[in-house]
C-alpha cells in the first residue's frame, strides 16, 4: 500500500483555470502512478473573492476531465449540494478555524509569531521607502518585540491586529524542489509573513502548512508562482516540528507571447473549451504535454498511458506554450476515432441551437443525424463547429461558396455530366448505399468524363463547395429529390 497523498487545492473564487487543470491532472497521474490518494480541499479563506458556486464548477470540470478524487469536497448525485468524504477533514479551509486558532496559539506560546498592530497605511509607507533605496520592500518588524504587558492592553482594548510569522535573522533555509532542484533562500529577503488576518481568517500561507501536515500530504504537486512563498512554508514546518513533503513546482502555462496565459487573450477557463466542443480526453491528453516532454516525442496518449509513461524529472522548468492550433488537431483526431453515435449525441445541442433540428428529429430521424454527421467526421476539429459544416444540407437553394466554384460548374463537360446524373437519379426510388458508392462510375461510363474534371463539377452542384466530406454519405442525407432539385438548378441557371 502506498503512502503517498497528493492534493489540489483550488480556491472558489470563480471559473477553474485550464493551467489549474493541468496541475490537478498532473496531482491525478501521480496518485495514480504510485496507488495513492489525491485529495481535493477547498481553501477558502480569501473571503473578499468568493464566488457563489464556484466550487460545484470546480468539481464539475474536474468530473468533466476525467480527474477522480479520492477524498475531499465531493458533490452529491442525490441533491447536486457539495459533501465531504474522508478522515481527514473538513476539507474546507473556512470550517477549520478552530484548528488554525490552536496551531497559532501554539506558535505565539513558542515566541515563533506575534501580533502586529501596525496600519495598512504605515506598512504601505515603509514599503515605499525601501523600494526607494532600491531594498527588497518588507515588513520592518516594527512590533516584532513589543512588551507583552503593552500587547495585552492592545488586544484588551479590541486594537485591530494581524499575527505574523517571526522569521530568524540572516537564515538560509534550504529545500529540494523536483524539477528546480536545489533551492535556498535568505530570511533577509524574506517578510515576517501575515499568519492570521485581521479578520481572524488564516492566510493561505499558514492554512496550508497546517492542512498539509494534517492531512499528511507527502507531495505538493503546484504552480511555479509558490515556488518563492516555499521556504516560508519549509520554515513554518520546522518551527512545528513537521517534516515538509516533497515539493514540486510546475512551469507557467503561457500563450503564444510568451506571457502567463490569461482570459485578455482569449478562453482559460475550462468551461469555455466545454462549451467549444472539445473532447475532455483531448484536453487531457494535451494539457499533459503543455511542459511535459515524454521520451519518444508521441503525441496521443489516453489516461491510461499517461499514468503509465509520465514522469516529473521530464516536466521542464520553463513556461510552456498552450498552442490552440495544437490542441484543436489533438482534438480532430479525437473526434475522427471516436464512433459517430457519440459524436453525435455532442453535436445534437450545437445543431438544435442552429436551428436545423428539433427533439422530433431526435426521436424519429436519429440515424439521418447520425449519417450526417459521418459525412463530416474526419473534417471536424471541434463539435461547436459541426453547424457550420453541415449548413449546406439545410439550405433549400444551392448556395455557391465562390466565383471558383462557379468557374468549375462552367465548364464544358458540365451540360453531360448534368443530364446523366439527373438520368440515374430518376431510375432509382431512393440514394441508398450501393447508388452513392457507383454514382461516379456510371457517370464516367455515360460520359466518358473522368478525374478532377467528373469529381469537382458532382461536388459542386451538390454541397456549392469545392472541397468537403464524403460525397456518398452527402448523397445519401440529402437524399434523392435534394439531390436532383440543386442538379436540376445547376442544369437551369449555371451551365452555359
Amino acid at each position: 500500500m502506498s503512502d503517498v497523498r497528493v492534493r489540489f487545492a483550488p480556491s472558489p473564487t470563480g471559473y477553474l483555470h485550464i493551467g489549474s487543470l493541468r496541475t490537478a491532472l498532473y496531482n491525478y497521474i501521480y496518485a495514480k502512478q504510485k496507488k495513492g490518494k489525491f485529495i481535493i480541499r477547498i481553501e477558502d479563506t480569501d473571503r473578499s473573492r468568493l464566488v457563489e458556486t464556484a466550487i460545484e464548477n470546480l468539481i464539475q470540470s474536474l468530473a468533466w476531465a476525467g480527474i477522480e478524487h479520492d477524498e475531499g469536497v465531493f458533490i452529491d448525485p442525490n441533491s447536486d449540494n457539495t459533501i465531504q468524504k474522508g478522515e481527514h477533514g473538513p476539507y474546507i479551509q473556512s470550517e477549520r478555524l478552530d484548528i488554525y486558532n490552536r496551531y497559532i496559539k501554539h506558535l505565539l506560546e513558542g515566541n515563533q509569531a506575534y501580533y502586529c498592530f501596525c496600519s495598512k497605511e504605515r506598512i504601505e509607507k515603509v514599503r515605499e521607502q525601501l523600494k526607494e533605496k532600491g531594498e527588497t520592500p518588507r515588513y520592518d518588524g516594527h512590533c516584532k518585540n513589543l512588551d507583552k504587558e503593552e500587547v495585552k492592553q492592545r488586544l484588551d482594548c479590541n486594537e485591530q491586529h494581524v499575527i505574523r510569522l517571526k522569521l530568524p535573522e540572516e537564515k538560509d533555509i534550504s529545500f529540494y524542489d523536483t524539477v528546480r532542484g536545489n533551492v535556498t533562500i535568505n530570511t533577509r529577503d524574506m517578510d515576517d509573513q501575515v499568519l492570521m488576518k485581521a479578520d481572524g481568517f488564516p492566510t493561505y500561507h499558514f492554512a496550508v502548512v497546517v492542512d498539509d501536515h494534517l492531512m499528511e500530504i507527502t507531495h505538493v504537486v503546484r504552480g511555479e508562482e509558490w515556488l518563492t512563498s516555499t521556504p516560508k512554508h519549509v520554515y513554518l514546518f520546522e518551527a512545528f516540528g513537521w517534516k515538509a513533503p516533497q515539493y514540486i513546482h510546475l512551469p507557467t502555462v503561457l500563450n503564444n507571447d510568451k506571457k502567463k496565459l490569461s482570459k485578455r487573450q482569449g478562453d482559460v477557463a475550462v468551461g469555455d473549451f466545454m462549451k467549444k466542443g472539445y473532447l475532455p480526453e483531448a484536453m487531457v491528453n494535451y494539457l499533459a504535454l503543455v511542459g511535459w516532454s515524454p521520451e519518444d516525442n508521441r503525441e496521443l496518449f489516453t489516461m491510461e498511458e499517461l499514468v503509465k509513461h509520465f514522469s516529473f524529472e521530464r516536466v521542464s522548468k520553463t513556461g510552456g506554450v498552450f498552442d490552440v492550433d495544437k490542441l484543436n488537431w489533438i482534438n480532430g483526431q479525437y473526434i475522427k476515432a471516436s464512433s459517430s453515435e457519440r459524436i453525435t449525441d455532442l453535436a445534437i445541442p450545437y445543431l438544435k441551437k442552429a436551428g436545423y433540428i428539433t427533439d422530433d428529429d431526435v426521436q424519429n430521424r436519429y440515424q439521418w443525424i447520425v449519417t450526417m454527421i459521418q459525412s463530416v467526421q474526419e473534417k471536424v476539429s471541434l463539435i461547436s463547429e459541426i453547424p457550420e459544416k453541415v449548413s449546406f444540407f439545410f439550405t433549400e437553394q444551392l448556395e455557391l461558396e465562390s466565383d471558383k466554384a462557379r468557374k468549375i460548374l462552367e465548364g464544358e463537360q458540365v451540360p453531360d455530366l448534368c443530364n446523366a446524373f439527373i438520368k440515374e437519379l430518376n431510375e432509382i426510388e431512393e440514394v441508398d448505399e450501393e447508388f452513392a458508392s457507383t454514382i461516379f462510375k456510371k457517370i464516367q461510363k455515360e460520359t466518358g468524363v473522368k478525374g478532377k474534371k467528373l469529381f469537382m463539377p458532382i461536388r459542386v452542384m451538390v454541397t456549392g463547395q469545392q472541397h468537403g466530406p464524403d460525397m456518398g454519405g452527402v448523397l445519401k442525407v440529402l437524399g434523392k429529390e435534394n439531390v436532383l432539385k440543386r442538379v436540376k438548378y445547376v442544369k437551369e441557371n449555371i451551365v452555359q
